[in-house]
């Protein structure tokens, strides 16, 4: 066989561009869409059917203490190891929705349209056949404004208005205490202390509160995975004998915080607290060879996570067409 070489590669180049026309513009048959489209994603879990429906995706620009152990320079450097655009960490946001036979449970709500890239729920929702009308339950892991901010649509109506909500009892407590909003910082805590007043404050009496343990669907169990937020919680999905972990944010950019999963995000209430949570969740994921659902992780956000030296990764679950 000879050897392929970048002068044969040229030669074949010019051989094959030999019969077009030189100065000619491309001309398609159909003008370039400049946009994505809806996006969702199913699996089966035992008699489970799951729908990871994107509510889209947003470049976050670094700030300087994005993780407040790791001088910013480490964190730059990991995050172009990792292809991002430079001085640019990307965060998806995926939701779930469970139809477990009886009931039809949303997990999480998304962002909201807060940016042209997010907010896209809906029309991933209605892509995958889902009427937010059919929608028997809705389950927040945490009150940050991008798992509730979709509890509501844009002109303040209920986007699922025959759903029972169900919130996290310790962050319930936590981010409608005014006297804690009053004390929080400025930028991302305070921001969160608004969205919940924005989507809870007229609907106190709608929301039912769960503890961790507890089950909270039919097949669905909270965990308490608290430490990004004082009442996170995450979920046990199981039907028969299979089983996924519904993670929520107990790591958001893989790349990033499970390799390195003593770093500390900025988005973190508790950031000690969030490191000890992580390394249990994990831990416990490979041991068991637990398949994962990621909010954060790039779309559709399902796969295996595995020990790789002092942290761990991500193995992606490979696109099948068959449920």
């Amino acid at each position: 066989m000879s050897e392929l070489t970048r002068r044969g590669l040229i030669v074949a180049a010019g051989a094959a561009g030999a019969g077009l026309t030189l100065g000619s513009p491309a001309s398609a048959g159909a003008p370039a869409a400049g946009k994505q489209v809806p996006s969702f994603y199913r699996s089966k879990l035992g008699d489970f059917e799951l729908t990871v429906a994107s509510d889209g995706a947003r470049p976050i620009p670094l700030p300087p203490r994005f993780v407040l152990n790791v001088p910013n320079e480490e964190v730059l450097k990991a995050a172009e190891a990792a292809y991002m655009p430079k001085g640019t960490v990307f965060a998806p946001f995926n939701p779930m929705v469970v139809n477990t036979g009886s009931k039809l449970v949303m997990i999480d709500t998304g962002y909201g349209p807060v940016s042209p890239t997010v907010g896209l729920l809906p029309q991933s929702l209605a892509a995958a056949g889902i009427d937010p009308k059919s929608i028997d339950i809705v389950l927040i892991s945490h009150m940050h404004g991008d798992h509730i901010n979709g509890i509501k649509n844009p002109d303040g109506s209920l986007a699922f208005p025959n759903a029972e909500i169900k919130v996290p009892a310790v962050d319930w407590e936590f981010w409608m205490d005014d006297a804690n909003a009053a004390k929080a910082p400025e930028g991302f805590f305070k921001a969160s202390f608004g969205f919940c007043r924005k989507i809870f404050g007229d609907m106190k009496t709608r929301v039912t509160i769960y503890q961790p343990g507890s089950e909270v669907a039919p097949g669905i169990t909270a965990i308490d995975t608290a430490g990004h937020t004082p009442g996170h919680c995450s979920f046990v999905i199981q039907s028969g004998s299979s089983k996924i972990l519904y993670q929520a944010d107990v790591t958001n950019v893989p790349d990033l915080f499970l390799r390195n999963p003593e770093w500390q995000v900025m988005f973190d209430s508790e950031p000690e607290k969030a490191v000890i949570t992580r390394k249990r969740f994990y831990d416990m994921a490979a041991a068991e060879n637990l398949f994962v659902a990621g909010y954060h992780f790039p779309f559709p956000g399902l796969g295996w996570v595995e020990k790789a030296g002092t942290g761990y990764r991500l193995i992606p679950a490979p696109w099948n067409p068959v449920l």
